[in-house]
């Protein structure tokens, strides 16, 4: 399934949808009531008996003609969790950029790990704020999330994707200045609309094997940016594991998985974003994030 988070025409209530094969929101609720006022983040916690009956009831709901897709998860129980250099070429792009802070390692030994204030979710479709970074270096970063279901405290590596409800993608927009600036990335990163979600979760059961997706990302029709998630330094069970090894993982905790190669800074001169600038991420299965610079 395509699990979506939706509001309808005049009203301030998320609901809870699914998208079918030609991106139209389907009504799960009218067909299993106990959805009804729910959010992602009980659906993400729910016995697999409740997704049992969801996946029954997209054979039969119907289309809400006025919808309008929000962030699938619009607030994280916690921060968005990010991983930095993440990918082996796009770690050497940025150590050759400028923009590393000096750091020492060009393939760091452990995870990168910073995050994301729930204020920086915004949905497909929506503008990325441009003006909240006053110095010019806007930049994209396309990435594959992961959305946690069963959560925990200390989950082993071998049993992470049993903790994974489905993936999910995320713009790690960044003002690269600040980044530069500031030792700790989440005055960088972490900024209002710097966190475009979506469109949809892709269940796990859709999803053998993560690291067969392949991500994409176009800015202004120009391909930036293409990778297999197979190319992780960190693999989604080893991130899982370090990210849970003393924090406890909660149903709809989200995890960035990192970007390949590609973004703005990567150029010579970078590219960076500027007003009007539309970026478009794509992933295997799940479908298009797309949002322009206002």
């Amino acid at each position: 399934m395509r699990l979506v988070t939706f509001k309808r025409a005049g009203r301030v209530q998320y609901e809870i949808g699914a998208l079918d094969a030609e991106g139209a929101v389907l009504d799960l609720g009218a067909v299993e009531p106990a959805i009804r006022g729910e959010t992602m983040l009980d659906v993400a916690g729910a016995e697999p008996a409740m997704l049992d009956r969801l996946r029954a009831a997209v054979a039969k709901a119907p289309k809400v003609a006025d919808a309008k897709l929000c962030a699938p998860i619009p607030r994280t129980p916690k921060n968005v969790f990010c991983v930095g250099k993440n990918y082996h070429e796009h770690a050497k792009e940025f150590a050759g950029s400028g923009f590393d802070g000096g750091a020492k390692d060009v393939v760091p030994p452990f995870p990168v790990v910073f995050s994301k204030p729930h204020t920086a979710i915004i949905a497909t479709g929506e503008p990325i704020l441009g003006d909240v970074d006053p110095t010019g270096g806007l930049d994209y970063e396309g990435e594959l999330a992961v959305v946690i279901g069963h959560g925990g405290r200390g989950i082993a590596k071998a049993d992470a994707l049993k903790h994974v409800f489905g993936y999910t993608i995320v713009n790690d927009v960044t003002a690269r200045h600040l980044q530069k600036r500031h030792s700790q990335w989440i005055l960088g990163k972490g900024l209002d609309t710097f966190c475009p979600m979506g469109p949809a979760i892709l269940t796990a059961d859709e999803v053998p094997d993560p690291t067969k997706l392949v991500l994409t990302t176009w800015v202004n029709g120009e391909q930036r940016q293409k990778a297999a998630v197979s190319d992780l330094i960190f693999d989604i069970p080893t991130l899982i594991e370090a990210i849970s090894a003393a924090i406890t993982l909660e149903p709809g905790d989200v995890i960035a998985t990192g970007t390949p190669v590609g973004v703005g800074i990567g150029f010579n001169p970078p590219k960076f974003l500027k007003k009007g600038d539309v970026i478009r991420i794509e992933v295997t299965g799940i479908g298009v994030l797309e949002n322009a610079v206002a």
